[in-house]
């Protein structure tokens, strides 16, 4: 029961985020996830992949709620999205089949470090500066593959990585949040489709378990998560742009600074 209520309110929490922040919450689901895994008795070699490939499904219910608020507003830039998202897809097969070779102590100390740098970035405007607007079709496909390569890695649903690649190309803030949201769908997809296969035989599986991904998990925070993300895409676009990019700054600082020292 106490797994439960966890689950349904880091479902609320998350969702918040996604429509927010254009993220897909996994750098708050993954701790708790582990958290909760390891006090249910899973096997500490796949309690990290686990909990990847748990955020990442759950992602793409939270997603789906975001991405229809931030479209009815008309802030996803859908052509901009279809080239991301085939880049996407390969990378995010390419960084799934990658990881279940890496220690999940290895991959947490990468998240913080990488939380803290794209925080740095994003609180300070550290954008290099932008060769223009209109990104060829190749670059914005390589971008993709980057985005989808590292959020397979980290369980997230790429906007850590999608904001400030929209930000360095020049698009405003609400339209970044929107069009990364909109992106965490095809991420969330691609990555929990390979954890579910990579992880299918593990002997290790507790039962609800479909390779990596645990299925009670994911609905608990689910059916939180899709109500709540309408709250934070509609709060995301009442918000000043510099405010908001700044919360997202020190939102990912706070993650940063929990995977490396706690």
């Amino acid at each position: 029961m106490a797994s439960i209520l966890l689950f349904l309110v880091v479902g609320a929490i998350t969702g918040v985020l996604a429509g927010l922040f254009g993220i897909g919450g996994g750098m708050v689901m993954v701790p708790v996830l582990v958290f909760s895994l390891t006090a249910s008795g899973v096997e500490p070699e796949i309690i990290f992949h686990m909990a990847l490939a748990t955020s990442l499904a759950t992602i793409v219910f939270t997603s789906l709620t975001s991405i229809a608020t931030h479209h009815r507003k008309g802030a996803v830039d859908w052509p901009l999205m279809r080239f991301l998202s085939i880049g996407i897809v390969v990378g995010a097969f390419a960084g799934g089949a990658i990881v279940v070779s890496v220690t999940g102590a290895t991959l947490e100390k990468a998240i913080g470090v990488f939380a803290l740098l794209v925080a740095a970035k994003m609180f300070f405007g550290l954008n290099p500066p932008s060769k223009g607007d209109n990104p060829s079709k190749l670059g914005m496909i390589s971008a993709g593959g980057v985005v989808g390569f590292g959020s397979a890695w980290f369980g997230i649903g790429g906007g850590s990585f999608t904001v400030p690649y929209l930000i360095w190309i020049k698009r405003p803030m609400h339209y970044a949040v929107a069009t990364s949201a909109a992106c965490g769908f095809p991420i969330a997809v691609s990555g929990a489709l390979v954890y579910a296969f990579l992880g299918w035989d593990n002997p290790h599986l507790p039962e609800w378990s479909t390779g990596f991904i645990y299925w009670p998990a994911v609905l608990g925070m689910a059916v939180t998560s899709m109500p709540m993300a309408k709250v934070g895409a509609n709060l995301a676009h009442s918000l000043n742009p510099q405010l908001l990019r700044k919360l997202f700054a020190l939102l990912l600082v706070v993650l940063g600074i929990n995977f490396l020292f706690f």
